[in-house]
């Protein structure tokens, strides 16, 4: 019988929605015995982005490898495991594919239960990880490739977005600024590395910086930087790089930590949260730490390892889902795209 109450479940966690092939062994939700990544994103560099049938391929080379060295890392076997926790979406659905089939397999073969984790609530989840005490109620900022969004988490399973982008995410306005500035690939952090260098000198759109609630866009901040950049092209012109990148960086971020703080301030919250890849970047983190100092919130920031895609997170919202007794049957099938709302409320 399976005992869904439980409270020390060890999880093993697998997460292959895009270039990271991850495996993981989380104990309770929170306490880390294995953490094992393998990234293929080298492979995709001379590209400038993810080449999905690249990434897929690689995922099946590496998965089984990743797993075997993450059981041989915790000094446990496959018979302790209480479940598998998988990512079925969203993603790139070659790379979730893989992980989806072969969790399966493996939770069959051993006969434990298989858990569903939508990529999104993981990225919330990946604050537990950061602190054991820290429960719901929390404001959390999504701030991904995909995603950007404030999200009132009230409970474990109640979660409400307040505001969400209405065009581009904050992840993907930073890698199109990156290919117009001829940043090399992933263009978050070579954007990052690049505004340490300059100033934020160059005058760009605040978009619904004071307005649209707690929504944001980034399609107008995005297009300013490029026709900055084609405008002095045209003009034989030379700008500084890194002033236009810390100038983008300062107006694509300062908003995000803004909305996140006035959110938790009119709904009286006091502990604040981030993740998402995003949420790896330096001068957010700054930002965010110095706002909760000046507004005496709690800052619970997860390590820039586990911001980004990894396995740790998975296998953590897979633990809330065990407890819960919510597992998925073996017609669980990979998703490209999930609404958001549908990914919060943990519809398949």
């Amino acid at each position: 019988m399976r005992d869904v109450e439980k409270r020390d479940a060890l999880i093993l966690g697998i997460e292959t929605s895009c270039d990271e092939t991850a495996v993981s062994l989380v104990r309770g939700g929170r306490k880390i015995l294995a953490d094992e990544i393998v990234s293929s994103a080298p492979e995709h560099i001379r590209f400038g982005g993810v080449v999905p049938e690249i990434a897929s391929r690689i995922h099946t080379d590496a998965i089984l490898d990743a797993t075997r060295r993450a059981f041989a890392a915790a000094g446990i076997r496959a018979e302790d495991l209480d479940a598998v926790a998988v990512t079925y979406g969203a993603g790139l659905l070659g790379a979730l594919l893989v992980g989806v089939s072969f969790a399966k397999a493996y939770a069959y073969a051993i006969g434990k239960p298989l858990v569903a984790v939508n990529h999104i609530r993981g990225h919330i989840a990946a604050a537990y990880l950061a602190n054991e005490e820290l429960r719901p109620p929390f404001m959390t900022l999504l701030a991904s490739g995909g995603h950007t969004a404030i999200i009132h988490v009230k409970s474990y399973e109640e979660h409400e977005v307040l505001g969400s982008t209405l065009d581009d995410a904050v992840g993907e306005a930073f890698d199109k600024v990156a290919r117009v500035l001829g940043l090399p690939y992933p263009g978050g952090p070579s954007v990052e590395r690049l505004a340490r260098e300059g100033k934020n000198t160059v005058s760009l759109p605040r978009m619904l910086k004071g307005a649209g609630g707690y929504d944001f866009s980034y399609s107008g901040l995005k297009t300013a930087v490029i026709n900055f950049v084609h405008t002095a092209a045209q003009k034989g012109e030379d700008f500084g790089k890194a002033d236009l990148a810390c100038s983008f960086q300062s107006a694509a971020l300062n908003v995000l930590a803004d909305k996140l703080f006035r959110a938790a301030r009119e709904r009286g919250v006091n502990t604040v949260t981030a993740g998402g890849g995003v949420a790896a970047n330096g001068y957010l983190r700054e930002l965010l730490t110095e706002r909760a100092e000046r507004e005496k919130k709690t800052l619970i920031l997860p390590e820039k390892r586990y911001c980004t895609d990894n396995a740790c997170m998975i296998a953590a919202e897979g633990y809330i889902q065990y407890l819960k007794g919510n597992f998925a049957d073996l017609m669980l099938n990979a998703k490209a795209s999930i609404p958001l709302k549908n990914a919060l409320n943990n519809l398949h």
